[in-house]
């Protein structure tokens, strides 16, 4: 492994925005997050907890609150309006105005054909979900309060909603309120301080449970109206509750970043009388947990410090198991890294902006493991800011590092680089096709003469570039049918075949000279992650969110005797268990038998001619066969070679030198750029 230069590029400060809110989907394992800049994703809790789509915000406004309703998702916040969004073209579908002002929280009943909505102006209002949108269809009685918080019935005829130091049940077909249940204002508190509802669940028994600005979790009987019991949690505020979906487990969060169960049990033996009891407390933030979702087997939360959490239940699944395994998703499974190849540029991409580096120089020479002097230090050239409030959804830079592409959910621009030395020119190109409006995907053709961009309905654009002109020359379409969007783009370095894998588990391959469909590879179960195609052998490696590997020849249109044997033979149940997926693939060109790949905490190398690591023997064997003499070594080495020396790596490329570019995030705690928690809150008017 020492046989390449490396470049270890620790400047590109990304920071991820904080989650504001979350919504599980039972039916798909979908789980639903929405970001502090407006960004929702969507991950896949039934593919190893894969990102499988990232759906740009359009107006900058800041989402509240999310709701599934089949497989249709919606989302409101201080703009007033209701969004829904189209999961196949990953943008905003419909947007309605709730004409109540901000909107605090939304839920639907369990039929999935009403809509809550809790609004500023203090109205509970009803929308009926038809099959294309949705209709207002009532109000409820208006409210001297905000509405902050809001919980169906199961049965779909009462509503609990939440606001400034009360709780009342609405009767969902009148609108008119049934009991006003008002909340205590915690021991010492000021007669003047007011009590935040942030969050209630409405049980099937009827009882209601209510976590406040207080630090309190109360429970209440929705039949009387009456306070059944209170538990003081935290001297702060519970912002969020969930319930798991058998009503016998209830997780809390908190502004100090714990997370706080209670489960329904008998306090004595052989007593049928339950009640709520705490039982565990979960502390994996350092700030406000401001979401929370009560899977069957996990807790799953998020808040101001950026971090997705899976926290097992340990009493739910089995031990040493990859479901028994915590997990902090914090960076995005999608690259947000760029290398012109041919120049030894790098382009970083920033929610509102763009960063052009030029990597360092050295003309040194040392022995492997060592650091070489820097002749001259990285320097960053351009700071490209995007216009408008939309978030840059993709860019790409051109292998030569003479075009640059950025794309927001409604725009695409195109930029020509000129760089000599200290001499920099940016020129956008005034006409770019009608028919590229935006684009999910973009990538450049290695002798940077094309631009491919994935679009909607699974197409992709083909675009040819002149020094002034950038022209449609070719679309290619789904020729299944999937209108899945396609997430990643790969060009051979031949510049004959277009890789496009999509998140219905499609692997297209294209002609690139003939401009057609050249063949699919066989849809595997797991959404792919990475693909690319060796420079030589033109074989496709393709890697997946279940960590299975494949190589498919396309000469052949199979699968290679290599893959069939490392499918026989399965994968080390180590590599298996791994949490984070692989996010780039790429060859060494010295050796056609090396495939390289990362994910976000190891680089590996895997050596085709050496022997497949047996299940029983250890993975990451490198620093013992460096103390083995070398008969031993060779009797012991196998074909996977890790390095795990690395923290939060973002990208991995090689350069026409043969020298590689490692990004990695720098070695800065996260929760050092975040302001302190705010313990004392301020009320948003």
């Amino acid at each position: 492994m020492g046989e390449f230069k490396v470049h270890r590029v620790r400047f590109f400060d990304y920071m991820p925005s904080a989650i504001r809110a979350m919504a599980f989907n039972r039916r798909t394992e979908r789980l639903a997050l929405a970001r502090a800049d407006g960004t929702v994703e969507v991950f896949n809790f039934s593919d190893n907890y894969f990102q499988e789509k990232v759906i740009p915000s359009r107006d900058g406004a800041g989402i509240e609150t999310l709701c599934w309703v089949g497989q249709r998702l919606f989302s409101a916040g201080f703009n007033g309006g209701i969004t829904e969004y189209d999961l196949e073209n990953l943008q905003p579908k419909s947007t309605v105005d709730a004409y109540g002002g901000p909107i605090w929280t939304i839920c639907s009943n369990a039929a999935g054909t009403l809509l809550a909505v809790g609004c500023e102006d203090g109205t509970v209002k009803i929308f009926e979900i038809l099959e294309d949108r949705i209709q207002f269809q009532r109000n409820f009685d208006r409210q001297k309060s905000r509405i902050i918080s809001l919980s169906w019935h199961p049965s779909g005829k009462l509503v609990a909603a939440g606001m400034m130091d009360m709780i009342k049940i609405f009767d969902a077909e009148t609108g008119i309120s049934s009991h006003r249940m008002l909340v205590e204002r915690g021991v010492g508190a000021s007669k003047s301080r007011q009590v935040v509802v942030w969050s209630l669940v409405f049980l099937s028994n009827h009882t209601i449970i209510s976590g406040d600005s207080a630090g309190k979790v109360q429970m209440w009987d929705g039949i009387t109206g009456t306070l059944v019991n209170t538990h003081l949690v935290t001297k702060w505020d519970v912002l969020a509750l969930s319930v798991c979906q058998d009503e016998s487990s209830l997780l809390t969060g908190t502004s100090e970043g714990t997370v706080v169960q209670f489960q329904f049990l008998s306090r004595t033996v052989n007593q049928q009388d339950k009640d709520w009891v705490r039982t565990r407390t979960f502390k994996n933030h350092s700030h406000d947990v401001r979401a929370l979702v009560h899977t069957d087997t996990a807790v799953v939360s998020g808040g101001m410090d950026t971090m997705l959490v899976v926290q097992p239940l340990l009493d739910k699944v089995e031990k040493n198991t990859q479901e028994s395994a915590l997990r902090q998703i914090v960076f995005p499974h999608r690259s947000l890294v760029c290398c012109a190849k041919k120049s030894g540029l790098l382009l970083f991409q920033f929610p509102d902006h763009l960063e052009l580096w030029r990597l360092g120089e050295t003309d040194g020479h040392g022995k492997a493991g060592e650091s070489l002097p820097v002749k001259r230090k990285p320097e960053k050239i351009i700071h490209l800011k995007k216009k408008g409030e939309e978030v840059i959804w993709c860019s790409a830079l051109s292998p030569c590092g003479e075009w640059l592409a950025y794309s927001t959910v409604s725009s695409f621009r195109l930029y020509r680089l000129q760089i000599h030395n200290k001499n920099i020119s940016i020129t956008k190109l005034s006409k770019v096709p009608k028919i590229l409006l935006s684009a999910q995907q973009l990538c450049f053709s290695p002798d940077s003469s094309k631009l491919f961009a994935s679009c909607s309905r699974s197409s992709v654009l083909v675009l040819s570039l002149t020094q002034s002109e950038c022209k449609h020359i070719h679309t290619f379409k789904s020729q299944s049918g999937c209108r899945q969007p396609v997430h990643l783009l790969h060009a051979s370095d031949d510049g004959n075949w277009l890789v496009a894998a999509n998140t219905g588990c499609e692997v297209h391959v294209f002609n690139l000279p003939k401009l057609k469909l050249h063949c699919s590879v066989p849809v595997y179960s797991s959404c792919p992650t990475a693909v690319a195609i060796h420079p030589t052998t033109r074989n496709l490696v393709t890697v997946h969110a279940d960590q299975q590997i494949f190589e498919f020849s396309l000469v052949q249109k199979e699968y290679t005797e290599w893959s069939r044997k490392l499918q026989k033979k399965g994968l080390h149940p180590v590599w298996l268990h791994r949490d984070t997926p692989i996010t780039h693939v790429t060859f060494n060109p010295r050796n056609s038998a090396h495939i390289l790949l990362h994910d976000a905490f190891m680089f590996c190398i895997i050596d085709k001619s050496l022997p497949l690591p047996e299940s029983q023997s250890q993975l990451s064997n490198q620093m013992t066969l460096r103390s083995l003499p070398e008969s031993e070594r060779i009797r012991h080495s196998h074909s996977f070679k890790i390095c795990k020396s690395f923290q939060h790596l973002l990208s991995l490329t090689q350069l026409e030198d043969q020298s590689l570019v490692v990004v990695e995030r720098p070695l800065l705690d996260i929760q050092s750029q975040l302001p302190p928690p705010v313990r004392q809150k301020k009320f948003a008017t």
